[in-house]
């Protein structure tokens, strides 16, 4: 008898604000515990899930990638909405679909992307605290994008890691550090195949002493040569990071009329769901509708 597949992928966002980051933890709560949870409520015994990426607690995520087995088949979409059914309403399946067995969400990723979000106004909308990062005082546009292209490559990141949380090897490749202004909003966009803890929001402290002119950028270049912790700027608050997405090789998620694209591969002709940079820009056409 030939033993069914039973292995899905979904894609995973919740607003971190009340978590201790992706992980179970035995004295907090992760989102990874809730996702169990759920899935124990449909399943006849425990499910046991991996995430892509284990997010810092605190930090959001609009495309984590969860890997999980199920007891019996179900069809996706059905799937979905049960799980959906159990979980707290920051927490939420976007998209699930049948997987290849040897499919891992975290070993099989290629790279991730994380994106960081800095509001520059001089009064922030309500709406935005707890989910961007408030300094009031612009950057350089110049200077942070000749950051940006300094912490691209490969390089020692020791100085850009949690004191006490850092590996033997610091090393890593950044394959893609962008920076983009949209009126008062700031976005950093950083990929690589992983992360050192705090990597990401410890980069965003150092390219923020940057843009406003505390620091050169010869002290940015200094970090990169393996200095410790003690020589970087500030940790970024959690809020303003969001886990954006992941991208396979193989694995890609059924997009609309049966079009595959994969969870955060490059973008398609037409993408499968719209991402919240959509949302961010349509609420402030509204606004500015609204208040002429």
């Amino acid at each position: 008898m030939i033993e069914k597949n039973l292995k899905y992928a979904a894609q995973v966002a919740y607003v971190g604000t009340g978590y201790s980051g992706w992980q179970r933890q035995p004295e907090a709560v992760g989102v990874q515990q809730v996702l169990e949870e759920a899935l124990r409520r449909v399943s006849s015994k425990p499910v046991s899930v991996v995430g892509a990426g284990r997010t810092d607690g605190g930090v959001h995520a609009v495309g984590q990638v969860a890997s999980f087995e199920m007891d019996r088949e179900w069809e996706p979409d059905r799937l979905m909405m049960a799980v959906n059914f159990y979980l707290p309403p920051d927490v939420s399946l976007m998209r699930v679909e049948r997987a290849p067995g040897d499919f891992h969400a975290r070993r099989s990723a290629l790279w991730r992307e994380y994106r960081y979000f800095v509001w520059h106004g001089r009064s922030c909308w309500p709406h935005l605290r707890g989910f961007v990062w408030w300094r009031k005082r612009p950057w350089d546009g110049e200077k942070v994008r000749a950051a940006c292209r300094m912490l691209e490559g490969n390089h020692d990141f020791r100085a850009f890691c949690k004191t006490g949380e850092c590996p033997e090897n610091s090393v890593r490749t950044l394959s893609r550090v962008r920076y983009k202004r949209m009126g008062d909003l700031s976005l950093i966009v950083t990929r690589a195949p992983s992360f050192l803890m705090n990597m990401v929001r410890i980069m965003v402290g150092n390219i923020d002493s940057i843009g406003r002119g505390e620091e050169p950028l010869s002290w940015l270049e200094a970090l990169l040569g393996g200095t410790g912790r003690d020589a970087s700027a500030m940790t970024a608050p959690a809020g303003g990071l969001y886990f954006w997405r992941v991208a396979y090789r193989e694995f890609t998620f059924a997009g609309n009329g049966g079009s595959c694209s994969p969870i955060g591969g490059e973008p398609a002709k037409k993408e499968p769901y719209e991402s919240p940079s959509f949302f961010i820009r349509r609420s402030r056409e509204c606004s500015e509708r609204i208040l002429g």
